[in-house]
């Protein structure tokens, strides 16, 4: 037995008034999904158990089949794996985004999703200002990067209250900076940051182009090194990972997985959908599961772009999931799951709480009598899951 697992990122959301009550779920053409809801077994999960976050760091370990409640420790340690960054004891990492500022306020979380040319420019440049003995500084991917903060008061001196920046689109930034034991020197840091990039040559190039400057540096999502039980441990499974986001290939590499890198992923609505589907199929020659996931939902819903994100659902339709379907029909000897990591509101622009639709389809599982993919359906299903990392066990029995 073969298993895929397809991750549409955030891809559920609320009604929205310009589709008439419509998700862009429900707007879209997803003919792929629909057959894999009609011949599979449909329902809702919830990804976030409480008092978790709304995230994907949490969303993404539940899909993979670990408690988030007995192994999250933060986002920001999952990436920095992802990157190659070892934790010591003492040491807190906390993911960096390169954000645009204007008039106190927070425009942009992402920076106008600046390229990782330009980033790794940028970030360097701080790196030769900032670095201190206690304080290092790693460039990442596009607007994502990690900070490594070490205390020697132990990890308990920085247990700042920061809130991501996704989650303060057009609000004051006075409101929202870190609080709490750590934040003066977080907040010394992204103002220190906000001078060195004010006039940074790559901001003046981006502001010529009518582009969002990297004009500030944004902290949150902090924890310690996560310990993760490897998943052939767990489940006596190999398997194989497929995404452009750091945090992601972080959970993939904790676990064990191999990480696949798919030449032109950009974890936005331009990336190679179809290199990532012809990764991941070549890897069941030699594994037993392999897991795509796609981060361009994701984005449009924090852009509050309805149209943007129904072009990403219907790309993830017809460029994903039909070449899957397809290959499920010549290997019937095949398991999928298809389910997002958490909702994200193309309204409020952020990740929102609540049952996120699922299906489980293939070789030995009945169909529920579901027609089609939407929040809506997964709603009425009998099939409602309280902890949704216990999907993975039915997925594989």
């Amino acid at each position: 037995m073969k298993y895929i697992i397809l991750v549409p990122d955030g891809v559920s959301d609320h009604p929205c008034e310009e589709l008439n009550g419509k998700t862009p779920l429900e707007a879209a053409n997803i003919p792929n999904l629909n057959w894999f809801a009609k011949t599979g077994r449909m329902g809702a999960a919830n990804t976030i158990p409480s008092p978790l976050q709304p995230g994907s760091d949490v969303g993404h370990l539940s899909i993979l089949g670990y408690d988030p409640k007995s192994c999250y420790t933060g986002r920001a340690p999952i990436e920095a794996a992802s990157m190659g960054i070892e934790l010591q004891d003492g040491e807190v990492a906390f993911r960096m985004n390169l954000v645009t500022e204007a008039d106190g306020k927070l425009i942009d979380y992402s920076a106008g999703h600046i390229s990782t040319k330009e980033a790794h420019t940028l970030v360097n440049f701080l790196k030769s200002r900032l670095d201190s003995e206690r304080v290092t500084l790693y460039p990442g991917i596009q607007y994502r990067h990690i900070a490594v903060i070490r205390d020697a008061g132990g990890v308990e001196g920085l247990s700042a209250k920061c809130t991501p920046a996704h989650d303060i689109q057009g609000k004051p930034i006075d409101e929202y900076w870190p609080k709490g034991s750590g934040a003066e020197l977080l907040k010394k840091l992204m103002e220190e940051a906000r001078i060195l990039l004010s006039d940074h040559e790559v901001n003046r190039v981006r502001l010529d182009l009518k582009e969002n400057p990297a004009n500030m540096i944004w902290f949150w999502g902090q924890g310690v090194m996560p310990h993760i039980q490897l998943f052939k441990e767990k489940y006596g499974k190999t398997g194989s990972l497929i995404s452009a986001v750091d945090l992601v290939k972080g959970i993939g590499y904790l676990a064990g997985l191999e990480v696949l890198n798919v030449p032109g992923m950009t974890g936005y609505v331009d990336t190679n959908y179809e290199g990532k589907v012809e990764y991941g199929l070549n890897s069941l020659k030699s594994q037993d599961l392999t897991y795509i996931h796609v981060e361009a939902t994701d984005e449009a819903g924090h852009e509050g772009n309805v149209k943007l994100k129904i072009m990403a659902i219907e790309d993830f339709d017809k460029r994903v999931v039909g070449p899957v379907k397809e290959y499920v029909k010549s290997h019937p000897d095949t398991r999928v799951l298809i389910m997002p990591d958490h909702s994200t509101s193309c309204k409020v622009k952020t990740h929102v709480r609540g049952n996120v639709p699922f299906i489980i389809a293939g070789k030995g599982i009945e169909p529920s009598g579901a027609d089609e993919f939407t929040e809506t359906a997964a709603s009425r299903s009998l099939v409602q899951v309280g902890e949704a990392h216990t999907l993975m066990g039915e997925l594989l029995a």
